[in-house]
């Protein structure tokens, strides 16, 4: 039977640049085809932007490699027009239990309030994550969108000048260069980009093995994200078990430091172990088996003047927490309204270094806490362990060690704390709406809060009008009134708390510039101008 990830999906096909009497010069040229190089590439292509793919691959990837895909992610895809392909597909969970040996130690809710659109997670396999975006990104070809991905382009050497970049790329029928006035390394955690102008990672290295192990079974399992420390099946080490759509299920094993790994690969070792966790008569085939180790670590800077890092080539984490898929989506969403404004004239390319500065952050905490995950899943010392051990027969019986268990802080969205483009905050707000947090969804009538933001800068007005103006400096305004009556529960708890009425400044990728507790324009100019450069 063809799998998904043999089929070739954006095959080898002969360019005009290849012709050409001189290199032809691209506005952008994204390197890498994978989810998040896909994702930044349908960005640009929605905001008009011409857009070059290259991958020197012509198919999604083999295995199932990044699964979870967190709430934020989600509402990502929604706006780049493919999340309900994604939620369609994928298995949806908010739900998880810990266990400690052979017992549960306590269950959790990642999203137990009401009120969203999209659940807190979904399971899905990376190759179909790739297929939905390759296929939405055919769609804009379709609509005449300056979008286009080539196939078995292997990007060989990089020349940056002052303003532009020049990419030699190799195919089968020879090589050819094309210039890139701004080049996206999206092209992962081995990174070719990144060595080419020999740059490195700063971090720590994780001295441990995990086998994952995809696993297609019949299983009474709950859609639930399962975690063992010390479990009967792998004494002293960890396991870790999701259901993912197809009948296929994750599995991921520790096994330590000091190991063969292609011993410990072989299906006559593998199966044993799975038939210990699973049972003898649990019948299950290998769809793919793997050994990771990982490092928590991150490029000193994402920007190298036209060439921009985002995803695994600029920072890597452990999958404890499902932070390095939706780390990367947070990365182009941050980045591809930025690069929009520069590229029509309407912001300096300084702006571009907020998208440093920000993700830096986001990456910085995403570190902290894998690391923080990492150690208590894997103790290196006698002491650790008792302490984690005692930890975790605490929160048996007792609420409050349960926040001091780690076995995995799930993916969340960085909030932008002291970012230059935050401005001001008016008292009394909710703090989890805050100048640089992301805008949480909310009922709004018969839709989603979300969804009326979109991908462009919004003035919302909350019991009170804010309309008058569709443009500030030159850049295009929407503007949303919501009178009192049209405020649900949802909606006043998340934005108003305790106020009668308040404005909120969003940015193109739902984050929040600033907040008042009435319109004044003349406040609402001064915001924007800072965020475009064209202010303080």
């Amino acid at each position: 039977m063809t799998k998904l990830f043999e089929v070739p999906l954006y095959p080898y096909k002969r360019s005009p640049d290849q012709d050409a009497e001189r290199p032809v010069r691209h506005p952008v040229v994204v390197v890498g085809a994978g989810p998040v190089g896909l994702a930044m590439a349908i960005d640009l292509a929605l905001k008009d932007i011409p857009v070059v793919v290259l991958d020197d691959n012509d198919k999604v990837s083999f295995g199932s490699r990044a699964i979870c895909f967190s709430k934020r992610s989600l509402e990502i895809f929604d706006r780049l027009g493919c999340g309900d392909e994604m939620v369609g597909k994928g298995v949806v969970w908010n739900a998880g239990k810990v266990f400690f040996g052979d017992r549960k130690v306590y269950e959790f809710n990642l999203l137990p309030e009401e009120g969203h659109r999209r659940p807190a997670f979904i399971n899905l396999q990376q190759y179909y994550c790739e297929l939905y975006l390759v296929e939405r990104l055919r769609s804009l070809q379709a609509e005449g969108r300056p979008v286009e991905i080539r196939g078995g382009n292997k990007v060989a050497n990089l020349h940056p000048e002052d303003d532009f970049t020049i990419v030699t790329i190799e195919t089968v029928e020879g090589a050819y260069n094309i210039e890139a006035d701004w080049l996206i390394a999206c092209d992962g955690a081995g990174s070719p980009t990144r060595r080419m102008l020999e740059l490195d990672f700063v971090g720590r290295v994780f001295e441990d093995n995990f086998l994952i192990a995809d696993v297609v079974m019949k299983a009474e399992f709950p859609t639930e994200r399962w975690f063992w420390f010390d479990p009967p099946f792998n004494k002293g080490q960890s396991a870790l078990l999701h259901k993912q759509p197809d009948g296929v299920w994750r599995i991921d094993l520790q096994l330590g430091w000091e190991i063969d790994k292609e011993r410990e690969m072989k299906p006559e070792n593998v199966i044993p172990r799975l038939e210990q966790m699973l049972g003898e008569d649990v019948d299950f085939d290998l769809e793919w088996v793997s050994i990771y180790t990982f490092q928590c670590c991150r490029m000193e800077k994402f920007r190298h003047d036209r060439v921009i890092f985002a995803g695994d080539s600029a920072h890597q984490v452990s999958p404890f927490g499902a932070r390095g898929a939706n780390s990367g989506f947070q990365d182009i969403d941050n980045l591809g309204w930025k690069l929009k404004l520069v590229l029509d004239g309407k912001a300096p390319d300084t702006l571009l270094d907020t998208y440093v500065y920000e993700r830096e952050m986001a990456a910085d905490e995403n570190i902290l806490q894998s690391s923080r995950s990492t150690d208590f899943i894997t103790p290196k010392s006698e002491m650790s362990r008792i302490f984690r051990d005692a930890v975790l027969d605490l929160s048996e019986h007792y609420e409050f060690a349960r926040p001091l268990v780690n076995s995995g802080r799930l993916s969340v969205p960085c909030i932008y704390d002291g970012s230059p483009l935050n401005g001001p905050d008016a008292k009394g707000l909710p703090a989890r709406t805050r100048p640089g947090s992301p805008a949480v969804d909310a009922p709004v009538g018969n839709a989603w809060l979300l969804d009326k933001l979109g991908g462009d800068f919004l003035l919302l007005g909350l019991g009170t009008s804010v309309h008058g103006k569709s443009e500030l400096h030159g850049v295009h305004l929407k503007e949303i009134s919501l009178p009192a009556g049209a405020i649900g529960a949802e909606l006043r708890q998340r934005y108003l708390g305790e106020a009668e009425q308040a404005v909120y400044l969003i940015r193109p990728d739902q984050h929040v510039v600033a907040r008042w507790a009435e319109l004044d324009w003349d406040e609402v100019s001064r915001a924007l101008a800072r965020v475009i450069g064209k202010g303080e």
